[in-house]
């Protein structure tokens, strides 16, 4: 099942969730430019795919940054949305990046905990003398390193704005790309090196543990080693020079009552 493209794929749906990868460069809802976003166009797909005669509902229940790619869970009524939601908030929600960064970190893996603050778009560590710090906490492990960068695997326990962005710069690691947060050079389609690789988490409405993974998807800045034939593109930009157009206009199918 594909969302859009043959090598974007749903990863699972059903009456109350859907969870699918999410291209870097998409945004996840309507900013006032009034861009492509993921929640608009997964209203059309449900909309669209089951025939439905009304609005479809689409609620985020998390968020990633733009440049960011990865699984995505998308509630598909408000009962699921709203215990997904609440999952999140008390901390059983589960989710594993990759990150691509430069340099080395000095140890093979630990714990990095931070206080952060909003900083305009940005977020950065607090200072002593600042009072609205918020906790940020994550693990990370070093899978493997090349000449100038290396693989890390994170455990995220917090959910702060550009949250391991701003950590492993903090380390003297800056994501690949990520020259808001101290990267050397930035990528085409301002897309950096951090993946949403998966996510756990209870379903809303039955006793389930479900977990989800997002294929590493082609040209990803690090060899993937199984090899696999249809990985998703990593850009939305190379969704569409690969021939994808998305519904217009996309505010056709508003928000709706579930």
């Amino acid at each position: 099942m594909h969302f859009y493209h043959e090598r974007w794929p749903v990863l699972y749906e059903d009456n109350h969730l859907m969870v699918l990868y999410k291209p870097a460069g998409l945004i996840m809802q309507r900013d006032h430019k009034n861009k492509a976003n993921l929640l608009d166009l997964a209203k059309w797909w449900i909309k669209t795919r089951h025939n439905k005669p009304g609005n479809a509902f689409a609620g985020m229940v998390q968020r990633l940054d733009g440049p960011v790619a990865g699984v995505v869970v998308v509630a598909r009524t408000s009962k699921g949305a709203s215990r997904l939601s609440a999952q999140i908030r008390a901390g059983t929600v589960k989710k594993r990046y990759l990150a691509v960064v430069e340099g080395r970190p000095h140890h093979e893996g630990g714990r990095i905990e931070n206080e952060l603050v909003r900083h305009g778009r940005y977020s950065r560590i607090a200072m002593p003398s600042d009072s609205k710090g918020q906790h940020a906490s994550l693990t990370y492990r070093r899978i493997a390193s090349r000449r100038e960068t290396s693989l890390l695997e994170i455990d995220l326990e917090t959910g702060r704005r550009h949250q391991i962005r701003v950590q492993l710069s903090d380390i003297g690691c800056p994501i690949v790309g990520d020259v808001a947060y101290g990267a050397a050079q930035a990528l085409a389609h301002g897309r950096i090196g951090l993946l949403a690789r998966r996510i756990e988490f209870d379903h809303p409405t039955r006793q389930a543990r479900m977990r989800f993974e997002a294929p590493l998807p082609e040209g990803w800045p690090w060899p993937d080693k199984q090899g696999h034939r249809m990985r998703p593109l990593w850009t939305l930009e190379e969704f569409e020079a690969d021939g994808l157009v998305l519904p217009k206009p996309l505010d056709a199918c508003r928000q709706g009552k579930a």
